[in-house]
């Protein structure tokens, strides 16, 4: 029997890569998006036709009862979100009504079609803040420092009661910093690949850049995507940390980008106070080892390697070229 998947966010980094992996696996997709008019999205395009999409929004409760209604899924995946820190403290509202109650009305929607379907949602390190110790696993105390942090510890939270309360399959992963082509500009990793190449093809003379001794556990996004896909296989519904378990500087982020086009850092980068935010944990790394002895997940693609792949992808579409990078093997 064909299994069905309703995916929230399937236009975005996770989503795109997580509706590939479930048409691989043999599942009838379907994605949540606010207008289905717009069509799927440049990362979705290559899917488009085996992709069903449905009108809703994690801020409108009837929308998204009508759309799980309608898809019937058997597994939800919560991707949907304001993901970006900065832009949770210019619309921190708005980050609240997707990031925590968008969460609540999803688990609500799953109640009231008989709770049957199993559900994943994306939590995140920054539930974490300032907890001080490190490396974090799911024991870590919940100290967010901003708008997006605190809306995604709530929706950790209300999993985790709706999980009790009501006997659902649910699960959320703490997903670390997870990395990919398809990631937007507006995040460092992306903003560091892509200003790398760009210097390299001599479109641009530098790099502004923030905090470079923050340190962050980065990941290669679509690993993360298996790691969703396999808590809602698990015997018993569970939260788990996911990331690699090893962590590196934006300093190292920099350098790793620079000297594959050859390029020194000190001839292009500049730092950008407007770009380093007041109040951030400095210092991010994953405890992953319920993931590695419970799902049988470990992060596979090594720093190095996630750095490259980007860079080149970065490479390839600015010089023109196709941008086949972006369709990246797992």
């Amino acid at each position: 029997m064909t299994r069905r998947a309703l995916i929230t966010g399937i236009r975005g980094q996770d989503g795109s890569y997580l509706a590939e992996l479930l048409l691989e696996k043999g599942y009838e997709v379907h994605g949540l998006v606010r207008e289905p008019g717009d069509g799927p999205g440049p990362d979705l395009e290559a899917m488009a036709g085996r992709l069903v999409l449905h009108r809703g929004d994690l801020a409108d409760e009837r929308s998204l009862r009508e759309a799980i209604a309608a898809a019937q899924p058997d597994e939800v995946y919560n991707f949907a979100a304001v993901s970006h820190i900065p832009a949770s403290w210019e619309r921190p509202l708005e980050s609240a009504e997707t990031n925590a109650l968008g969460v609540l009305r999803l688990l609500d929607a799953i109640v009231a079609e008989g709770g049957e379907t199993r559900f994943f949602q994306a939590s995140s390190s920054e539930i974490f803040g300032g907890s001080g110790g490190v490396p974090q696993d799911e024991s870590t105390p919940l100290r967010a420092r901003s708008p997006y942090g605190a809306a995604k510890a709530y929706g950790h939270l209300v999993t985790g009661a709706y999980r009790d309360r009501h006997d659902l399959f649910a699960c959320s992963g703490v997903l670390y910093n997870h990395e990919s082509p398809r990631r937007p500009e507006r995040f460092v990793s992306r903003r560091v690949s892509a200003g790398a190449a760009a210097i390299k093809l001599g479109l641009a003379d530098e790099l502004p850049i923030g905090n470079l001794e923050a340190r962050r556990d980065w990941g290669w996004a679509p690993e993360y995507v298996e790691a969703a896909w396999s808590m809602l296989r698990a015997p018993e519904p569970d939260d788990y940390v996911i990331g690699s378990g090893q962590a590196h500087s934006v300093a190292e982020l920099v350098g790793a980008a620079f000297a594959l086009l050859d390029l020194e850092p000190a001839d292009y980068l500049r730092v950008d106070p407007a770009a380093v935010r007041p109040g951030e944990d400095d210092y991010a790394l994953a405890d992953p080892a319920k993931a590695r002895e419970k799902l049988d997940w470990s992060a596979r693609t090594g720093f190095e390697a996630m750095v490259e792949k980007m860079v080149r992808a970065d490479l390839d579409r600015l010089s023109g070229r196709d941008p086949a990078a972006d369709k990246t093997s797992r």
